[in-house]
């Protein structure tokens, strides 16, 4: 997503955010999560900026359309945008002719990792049996993912390849991918965990791991594939970036801001309630971070046959 401030920091401004356009209920109120922690960070942030700082929202092409729009925005502290890992995806499918170096970051702010679940009376109680039987069985576990080249299928990939097993990816929409592991359709799902809390409360599916660094305070007893053994970190990121050039004091005052907005207790719980964890990077660091993202995301899209440029 972008912001946008329509005079310098001493006046007004608004944010905005470039989404994906609608799809199943489940992937709307996925995106009403990402507008929430926008709306919050901005009003958090604006208090500290000494200004009101709106939200505005610039949908399609996978974002592309919201990056677009920012990038032909002066250079001058003034336009900012809401980004993720979809800066890489959108311009590696070929929706944009320019990639993340046309930003630079202001901070990394939040994350969220994808679960992989299984129905509960699934013969595997942990991922390192799942993957045994991967192993043992080459293409016999079928995983749902939200889509072709989607984040959560591209998560998917990463772990047949670090696993070093031979996964079935089967893309449906994010409602479909919970449903059919309960009709036994397949074998297993990747999912943001907001997307399966309500199964997983129900006592429907069990989560087998997590992708981010650390376990989350909603599963606390789920481990992260790291702990599995697996040596893999994987999630959708979310922060704020500015057209290329802008200057580095602009850059600086901002980033303190949406910092400092982040890390507030209020923003920790909000955050927390939305399903995302705060994880944060400064400037230098997320522009560093990005790269290193950029370059998995293209080759894991090369694999799947995804990537155009």
């Amino acid at each position: 997503m972008y912001r946008r401030a329509r005079r310098p920091l001493r006046g007004g401004a608004d944010v905005g955010i470039s989404r994906q356009a609608a799809g199943a209920h489940r992937a709307v109120r996925r995106r009403q999560r990402r507008h929430l922690l926008a709306r919050k960070l901005a009003e958090l942030a604006g208090r500290d900026l000494g200004q009101p700082v709106a939200v505005v929202n610039r949908t399609g092409a996978g974002g592309a359309l919201g990056y677009t729009y920012v990038k032909g925005q002066p250079a001058d502290g003034h336009a900012l945008v809401w980004n993720s890992n979809s800066v890489s995806t959108a311009y590696h499918a070929g929706n944009m002719k320019f990639d993340y170096t046309a930003f630079a970051g202001v901070a990394a702010l939040t994350s969220e990792p994808v679960s992989l679940a299984v129905k509960t009376d699934a013969p595997w109680k942990d991922v390192r049996e799942l993957l045994a039987h991967a192993k043992a069985h080459p293409g016999a576990v079928r995983v749902g993912n939200s889509g072709r080249g989607s984040f959560t299928h591209l998560v998917a990939v990463a772990l047949e390849n670090r696993a070093g097993v031979k996964l079935t990816h089967v893309p449906f929409g994010r409602e479909l991918a919970v449903t059919t592991v309960l009709g036994d359709k397949i074998e297993a799902s990747v999912q943001l965990p907001a997307e399966i809390m309500a199964q997983v409360t129900g006592r429907q599916v069990r989560v087998l791991a997590v992708s981010g660094e650390k376990r989350l305070a909603s599963l606390p007893d789920v481990p992260t594939l790291k702990e599995a053994g697996i040596d893999l970190t994987m999630t959708l990121w979310r922060g704020i970036a500015l057209p290329k050039g802008t200057p580095a004091a602009a850059i600086a005052r901002l980033e303190r801001a949406f910092t400092q907005a982040a890390n507030s207790a209020e923003f920790r719980d909000f955050a927390s309630r939305m399903g995302a964890v705060v994880d944060m990077r400064g400037a230098k660091e997320f522009d560093e971070f990005i790269a290193r993202d950029d370059r998995e995301i293209a080759a894991l899209m090369e694999q799947i046959g995804l990537r155009k440029q």
